[in-house]
């Protein structure tokens, strides 16, 4: 194992960086920024991927089952903030989009780095959730090798549930495992293995990308507007107040009176604003 990661993409030293900490600040940011820049074409290499990922997606949430991830350190942590922010934007339970962390969830804000190669722990951990049928796994690898991400996707699979593995290096056993395989190929990190920098950039948009795609064609938007936003505070009951003068033309006080019948509810407000 030790000696197929050295050969990773993820793994080696990008050439001409020798002298890196003798850079000033305004070197290392220019050197850092590069890297970040090159994400959006690694991501477009992996468009058609993503799409067909999040096509399992729809048909997993349209039809009453979950998305569950499965990651460990920074792409456990990156899933877990996905999932998390699912609720307040979309307006669905905390168990639709679901992060299952290597470590559980004190691995959420501290690194607990040797739980990622606990296959046990991959297995029992995903087991505890019941996959099926209905449900897309998805497992969130930058080697594409995680033993525990690795012990998670086989019990998907053998439950019968769809999965997807989001990866930084090209042929994993990651890739291997699952229905649909998005290789994110970002390459040598600027410090080397530290894939919470350019890989964990790529993982962070691909997630964005495929949990709002999904929520977009279940129809828990309104175009581009998030009408079931939860509006738990001022600046979220303001925001949806904008939503629906946009949408309806309708001035502050109607839509401030609709807000109010339906006790906050966006959609409801909004149907009874299209309904007068």
């Amino acid at each position: 194992m030790s000696q197929e990661l050295d050969g990773l993409g993820t793994e080696g030293a990008r050439p001409g960086l020798e002298d890196l900490n003798e850079r000033s600040p305004g070197d290392i940011v220019d050197v850092l920024l590069a890297a970040e820049a090159a994400v959006p074409a690694v991501l477009a290499a992996a468009s058609r991927q993503l799409a067909e990922a999040v096509a399992l997606a729809e048909h997993a949430l349209g039809g009453g089952g979950r998305l569950i991830y499965v990651g460990a350190g920074t792409p456990g942590r990156l899933a877990a903030l996905d999932a998390a922010e699912c609720l307040p934007t979309f307006g669905v339970s905390s168990e639709m989009v679901q992060a299952v962390l290597a470590g559980g969830s004190r691995a959420a804000d501290m690194a607990v780095e040797g739980a990622e190669d606990d296959t046990a722990a991959g297995a029992a951990d995903l087991r505890e959730r019941s996959p099926g049928p209905l449900d897309l796994v998805v497992g969130i690898s930058a080697s594409g090798r995680t033993p525990y991400v690795l012990a998670a996707l086989d019990v998907a699979r053998a439950a019968g549930a769809a999965t997807v593995a989001i990866v930084n290096n090209a042929d994993s056993p990651a890739a291997a495992r699952a229905d649909v395989a998005v290789e994110l190929l970002t390459g040598p990190e600027v410090i080397s293995g530290s894939t919470r920098l350019t890989a964990g950039t790529a993982q962070k948009v691909a997630l964005n990308v495929l949990s709002t795609a999904a929520m977009v064609r279940i129809g828990r938007t309104h175009g581009p507007w998030m009408i079931d936003v939860v509006a738990s505070n001022e600046k979220l009951r303001r925001r949806a107040q904008r939503i629906l003068i946009e949408i309806t033309g309708a001035d502050q006080a109607a839509v401030g009176a609709a807000l109010d019948a339906a006790a906050g509810n966006t959609r409801a407000a909004l149907q009874q604003l299209l309904a007068t």
